[in-house]
């Protein structure tokens, strides 16, 4: 390798990187890009249609159904999630009796598979067989109370599974950041009089900026991507009323065969993902700059 000059040497280690992203992303997000513009049914010759699928998910309201409940599930859990997430992780840090035997307990659903997640919580919430309704009407709530399969409540009950799987996910990188940050700073806030809630509001959160903002994008990102929850939830009914983005765009592609459209709400998805995760980076930065 001394023959080698530093530039090549820097394209011979990024070339193994390059090679498997563009053959498990750009290659993939091409392929969904050319086949939106046709009418592609999975087999025989696609045949180009310009915009017609696009205009067609315009124009159907399960797609905008699944656009809703998409947006009811990111909205709660960024604001559940956000200032919960921190607050364990502040907590967690101050390293009480037991405080490692939490963290582990906290994050546990991290790691269970999203499908079991479901299956665990189908327990919990299905109007006839779950232990959380069977309470919720012995306490007085209707007996038609439906949190999953129902028009209404069903997308806040996939935000609270949600909630619950990702907790874990988002307290340890804002526990990472809080080990992160100088002890020297803290101890000098302390002792010119600061309590716990000043250092937190003016020292913690501006200096954790960062953090806050990789958090938000991983959850919004993680949110455009439920599949398995509703789909062993709900499985996007009834009558598609709980669908959303991806449940609904795997509806489309493989139970009914239409790829054309199934690829072109793809599109869709991957677009907001990216605009939603740009615009909330974009405001972070310009909080910071005023």
């Amino acid at each position: 390798m001394i023959w080698l000059s530093t530039r090549w040497r820097i394209v011979l280690m990024l070339a193994p990187a390059v090679v498997i992203f563009t053959a498990l992303i750009l290659y993939p997000v091409g392929y969904s890009l050319y086949y939106s513009f046709t009418d592609f049914k999975g087999f025989g010759e696609p045949h180009f249609v310009g915009l017609e699928n696009y205009a067609g998910l315009m124009q159907d309201p399960f797609f905008w159904r699944a656009l809703q409940n998409t947006f009811i599930i990111l909205v709660v859990s960024i604001i559940v999630l956000i200032p919960g997430s921190f607050g364990l992780a502040l907590l967690l840090h101050r390293r009480l009796p037991g405080a490692g035997v939490m963290r582990a307990l906290v994050f546990a659903p991290a790691i269970i598979a999203p499908i079991l997640v479901g299956l665990i919580w189908v327990f919990l919430l299905d109007p006839k067989l779950g232990i959380l309704s069977k309470v919720l009407v012995a306490l007085g709530a209707p007996d038609t109370l439906q949190l999953i399969g129902g028009d209404t409540l069903t997308p806040y009950s996939v935000a609270l599974v949600f909630i619950w799987s990702s907790a874990g996910f988002a307290m340890t990188i804002f526990y990472a950041g809080l080990q992160m940050l100088p002890a020297d700073v803290m101890e000098a806030a302390a002792l010119d009089g600061a309590t716990g809630w000043q250092r937190v509001r003016h020292i913690t959160i501006p200096m954790m900026r960062e953090t806050f903002a990789i958090t938000s994008v991983l959850l919004i990102t993680n949110v455009f991507k439920i599949f398995e929850l509703v789909y062993v939830l709900t499985s996007g009914g009834p009558v598609h009323r709980s669908e959303v983005l991806v449940s609904y765009m795997y509806f489309v592609t493989f139970t009914n065969l239409q790829y054309g459209p199934g690829m072109a709400l793809a599109v869709i998805v991957t677009l907001l993902g990216a605009i939603v995760s740009i615009g909330y980076l974009f405001l972070i930065r310009e909080r910071k700059r005023a």
